[in-house]
C-alpha cells in the first residue's frame, strides 16, 4: 500500500511531467532537438548560464564552507539570527530576492553601484540563492568531527595551515563537492532571481531560463522543451559526477 502511494505519488509529480517535457522536446526527432539547443541565441545563453552558474558555485564552496566552520567553531552574538539568515533563500520567494537585488543594485541604486544586464549581477543573484546548499552539507560534518586528530598534529608541532590541508580538508571536501554540485545544479535553472537583474537581453545577458520562457510565449514550445531537457540533462550528468567523486573521497579517507 505505502509503495503503490508513493510510486503513484513519484509518478504524478516528477515522471509523468518529465515525460511529457521529453515527448515534446523530440518530438521532431533528434535534428529537431539538436537545431533548438544550438541556435546561436540558445548557445550564448548556455554559455552565460554555465559560467555564471559555476563562478556562484565555487565562490559558494568558499563561502559557504567558512559560514559553516564559524557556526560550528565559534560562539557569538547573534549567531541564532545568522543559522536562520542562511536558510532565507530557501523560505524566500526568488522573485522577491530579483527585485530585491534590482532595487539595491540597479539603476536608481541608493548605493550607487549598478550591475544589471552583466554577468556580475547574475552571479551575485545566484550566489544568494545557492549559499544555503553548501552550508548545510558542510556543517553536519563539521559538528560530527571531534578534531582529536587535529589537536593531537597541532601538539606535534603542525601549523594550522597543515592541520586544516591535511586533516581537516580531507574530511570537509566530499560534503563540500556535494554542497558545490547542489548548487551548481539549482544554479543553471535558476530564474526569479536573475530575471530582473540579467535585463534578458539576447546574446548579451539572457540567460537559459529567461531564454526557454521567451521561446514558450512565442509558441515555439518544442524549441522550449529541447532547451529545459538538455538543462535536465547537464544537471543529472553533473549531479551524478559530484555524488561519485564524494563518494569515493569519501571511502578513499575513510
Amino acid at each position: 500500500m505505502g509503495k503503490g502511494i508513493g510510486v503513484g505519488y513519484i509518478s504524478l509529480i516528477v515522471l509523468i511531467p518529465l515525460a511529457a517535457l521529453l515527448t515534446n522536446a523530440f518530438n521532431k526527432g533528434l535534428v529537431s532537438f539538436w537545431t533548438a539547443i544550438t541556435q546561436t541565441e540558445a548557445i550564448d545563453a548556455l554559455r552565460l548560464t554555465l559560467l555564471c552558474s559555476l563562478g556562484a558555485a565555487l565562490l559558494n564552496a568558499v563561502a559557504g564552507t567558512a559560514t559553516a566552520w564559524i557556526l560550528v567553531r565559534d560562539r557569538f552574538w547573534g549567531q541564532g539570527l545568522l543559522n536562520a539568515i542562511i536558510d532565507l533563500p530557501f523560505a524566500l520567494p526568488t522573485v522577491v530576492a530579483g527585485v530585491t537585488f534590482y532595487t539595491l543594485y540597479g539603476p536608481l541604486s541608493p548605493v550607487h553601484v549598478n550591475i544589471t544586464g552583466s554577468w556580475i549581477g547574475i552571479t551575485v543573484a545566484i550566489v544568494f540563492v545557492t549559499l544555503p546548499f553548501t552550508v548545510r552539507s558542510v556543517q553536519p560534518v563539521l559538528e560530527s568531527m571531534s578534531f582529536n586528530a587535529e589537536n593531537a598534529a597541532a601538539t606535534l608541532g603542525a601549523s594550522s595551515y597543515q592541520v586544516f590541508r591535511t586533516i581537516t580538508l580531507p574530511t570537509l571536501l566530499p560534503s563540500i563537492l556535494t554542497g558545490t554540485g547542489l548548487a551548481f545544479a539549482r544554479a543553471i535553472g535558476e530564474y526569479g532571481s536573475v530575471v530582473f537583474i540579467s535585463n534578458n537581453l539576447p546574446y548579451h545577458s539572457e540567460v537559459a531560463s529567461s531564454y526557454i520562457y521567451s521561446l514558450a510565449t512565442s509558441g515555439q514550445t518544442n524549441a522550449a522543451a529541447s532547451v529545459a531537457v538538455f538543462l535536465l540533462m547537464l544537471a543529472l550528468v553533473l549531479l551524478a559526477a559530484f555524488n561519485i567523486t564524494s563518494v569515493q573521497l569519501a571511502k578513499r579517507h575513510g
